[in-house]
């Protein structure tokens, strides 16, 4: 009796005939079985039932060792090969069992079974026939009776799928296929042919799972490696690309498709690889120049080049060359409307470039997709801020600069401006209130952007000067009156007036 759980139970839900190994009573006699083959045998039985299958393994190798007519010994080999999952090992030792004892139907049974899942129909029927013609048990003319009928229907979905291949049929095909695969489970080319047919179909990923399981199935199947590689290229994945053409190589040196096709994916992978550790470095140009050869070295696959000028757009992005940034981040756009990183970027120029309703937009876009990116929800709050910063004083605009403006460029900027709206040019009083309002506002925006902390504070949508925004500020120490800029020099960097002003 099975215990419940046991490795035999489990065995038997699967494979219901494997049952009778368990049950098997030594047949010395008919055997002339040795007493250490018995031993072997007895005690691998013990193992296997205990479910050590290693080790009761290593028993039934010791048994047939000993007694190479043993058909027992290697029945119960083929057991346990079944239940680690072995099944192209088992299968010898079943035709052994068979070449041995031909009358032995469960193990003719059990054959039948495997050859149906490797999609062998023919001879999986003809072990199913001579079941039935052995004075089989009941269960077991039962079980071959089911299985023929099984065999017969895969028969006819086979001949159908291959006539809906050849006549270009591939959604039938597949349909067909998908059925006999059910059954046939082991059946390589079956799988090599839906794979072909999925590729006809546009759906290379699911090709590429069949393929997979076909270079498992089929030894030295540098076919299948060869496929899954171009594939995996297609889809601009040239890592995997390259992996899986190693295997093919691995296997046959001197395949000539394999080898060419690792010498263009190596060369990629190569480019690739010394952009990204070029943007790691923040060395943005030479990137965009690797880029630009990536481009180059592969114009005919179009994942390529849309991925190239993605990661352009990212370094145009972060090299702050919003105009550059912007066009190229479009294009990509243009060709993915929901790609994130290309929206993230796009926004992060319009930004340098103050276009805070089209950066909203962009984030907003991106949010819709990645709602967990914190970076696009840091992004989005700062051009909010920016964009309401903008309808008040801009300490950028008052000094005519890009945000992404050095400080030289602000300081000279900032000369330029206060020596122009220096209320000492000014006679007209109504003209001397105004420029001293003007002349107040370009030395506050240059006292925000000279300081790196001010500056940044501003940058992130904060106005530094502004009590409104200053939780807990005392006020714009620059609303104050003309007088107190009195003796202010704008060519020094503090202290009194060294000269005064005088024009005719």
């Amino acid at each position: 009796m099975v215990a419940p759980g046991s490795v035999g139970s489990r065995l038997g839900a699967v494979f219901p005939f494997l049952l009778v190994l368990v049950d098997l009573q030594y047949e010395g006699a008919e055997c002339g079985v040795n007493a250490d083959v018995e031993k072997h045998l007895e005690l691998g039985k013990k193992l296997l039932a205990a479910g050590q299958l290693a080790d009761a393994l290593s028993q039934f190798h010791a048994a047939v060792d000993g007694d190479p007519d043993n058909y027992i010994a290697y029945y119960r080999r083929a057991t346990v090969f079944l239940a680690m999952g072995k099944s192209k090992a088992a299968l010898p030792d079943l035709t052994k069992v068979i070449a041995l004892k031909m009358d032995f139907t469960a193990a003719r049974l059990q054959r039948g079974h495997l050859l149906l899942k490797q999609g062998k129909l023919d001879e999986a029927e003809d072990d199913f026939k001579k079941v039935l013609k052995s004075n089989p048990s009941e269960q077991e003319e039962k079980e071959a009776e089911s299985q023929l009928v099984k065999a017969d229907e895969m028969q006819r979905l086979r001949s159908q799928a291959l006539d809906a291949f050849d006549g270009a049929d591939y959604t039938a095909a597949i349909t067909f296929l998908d059925k006999i695969l059910e059954v046939c489970v082991w059946d390589a080319e079956l799988r090599e042919l839906r794979a072909e047919c999925f590729i006809k179909e546009g759906e290379p990923r699911k090709a590429i799972s069949d393929l997979k399981a076909a270079s498992k199935l089929k030894s030295d199947n540098t076919e299948a490696f060869y496929k899954i590689s171009t594939l995996y290229y297609q889809l601009g994945d040239h890592e995997l690309s390259l992996s899986e053409v190693r295997e093919c190589l691995k296997l046959d040196q001197d395949h000539k498709r394999c080898f060419a096709h690792y010498k263009q994916v190596k060369k990629l992978n190569k480019l690739i690889e010394s952009a990204e550790e070029l943007i790691r470095d923040g060395r943005y140009t030479d990137a965009t120049s690797k880029y630009e050869s990536v481009m180059k070295t592969e114009p005919s696959v179009a994942e390529y080049t849309v991925r190239s000028k993605e990661r352009i757009c990212h370094c145009f992005s972060k090299d702050e060359k919003p105009v550059e940034a912007i066009r190229i981040c479009s294009e990509v756009l243009q060709m993915e409307p929901d790609n994130v990183n290309a929206l993230k970027d796009r926004a992060e120029a319009y930004l340098i470039e103050e276009m805070y309703d089209e950066a909203i937009q962009d984030y907003e876009a991106a949010q819709e997709h990645n709602e967990n990116d914190q970076q696009i929800r840091e992004g989005l709050e700062k051009a909010q801020r920016l964009l309401k910063q903008s309808q008040k004083r801009d300490y950028y605009k008052i000094l005519g600069v890009k945000r992404n403006a050095k400080k030289q460029e602000i300081i000279k900027a900032y000369r330029k401006l206060a020596l122009q709206w220096h209320p000492d040019n000014f006679q007209n009083e109504e003209e001397k209130k105004k420029a001293e309002k003007k002349f107040i506002d370009i030395a506050a925006a240059k006292e925000v952007l000279s300081d790196p902390e001010m500056r940044k504070k501003f940058d992130d949508g904060e106005d530094p000067l502004d009590a409104e925004s200053q939780q807990g500020g005392g006020g714009n120490p620059f609303h104050r009156s003309w007088n107190s800029w009195q003796g202010f020099n704008p060519f020094s960097s503090g202290g009194p007036f060294r000269f005064k002003f005088h024009f005719n």
